[in-house]
C-alpha cells in the first residue's frame, strides 16, 4: 500500500488518532519526507513543542518513528532528527487485531462460565458471589438484584471473534 494511500484510510486514521490523540494528530498525519526535526515540526504545523514530542516519542514506541541524534560541536546540544516510517502500520493493526481477539475469546469465557446480577435501579451489575455478600440486595440503592441473562451479549462477542478469526484467517481446532 503507497504511503498516500496509507494517510487516506480512516482506519489508518483512526489507529494514528488513538495512538497520539487529538493534539498529536496534526504531527501523524502529516509526516515529512526525510528527516526532520521536532522544532520543525512544531513551526510548520503551529504547534506546541511538547505536544510533537510526545507525539513523535508516541510513534517511535510503536515503531512509525525512528530518530538520529546529532551533537553540535560548538554549543554540545543535541538535536534529534526524525523519520517516518508508516510501512510498519499494517503489521502493527495486526498485532492490535491479535490481541482484541485474544481479549473478546477471554471476555467471552468469563460471560460463559459466571453468573451474574442486575441492579434494575443503578444498571450495576455484579457476580455472583458479589450479589451473595449483598444479599442480592443492590448497595447503592438497596433494590433487589435480578439474575441477568447475558445470551445477547455473549451472542454478539461470539459473532465478533468468529468475524476477527475470519479476516485473521485463524482456524480453531481441538
Amino acid at each position: 500500500m503507497a504511503f498516500e494511500d496509507l494517510l487516506n484510510d480512516p482506519v489508518i486514521q483512526k489507529y494514528l488518532h488513538e495512538l497520539v490523540g487529538p493534539t498529536g494528530m496534526p504531527v501523524a498525519a502529516a509526516p515529512p519526507d526525510g528527516e526532520v526535526t521536532d522544532e520543525e515540526l512544531a513551526e510548520e504545523l503551529g504547534l506546541e513543542l511538547n505536544d510533537v514530542r510526545r507525539a513523535l516519542f508516541i510513534l517511535y514506541e510503536n515503531d512509525l518513528a525512528t530518530y538520529r541524534r546529532v551533537r553540535d560541536e560548538d554549543s554540545g546540544w543535541l538535536t534529534y532528527l526524525w523519520t517516518f516510517h508508516y510501512d510498519n502500520i499494517p503489521e502493527n493493526l495486526e498485532e492490535e487485531m491479535y490481541r482484541l481477539l485474544d481479549a473478546l475469546e477471554d471476555r467471552e469465557e468469563y460471560e460463559r462460565t459466571h453468573e451474574f446480577y442486575l441492579c434494575e435501579v443503578c444498571s450495576m451489575r455484579f457476580e455472583f458471589g458479589e450479589a451473595m455478600d449483598f444479599g442480592f440486595e443492590c448497595p447503592e440503592c438497596g433494590s433487589p438484584l435480578e439474575a441477568m441473562d447475558n445470551d445477547r451479549l455473549r451472542e454478539a462477542m461470539g459473532r465478533r471473534v468468529e468475524e476477527l478469526r475470519d479476516e485473521l484467517n485463524v482456524d480453531v481446532t481441538g
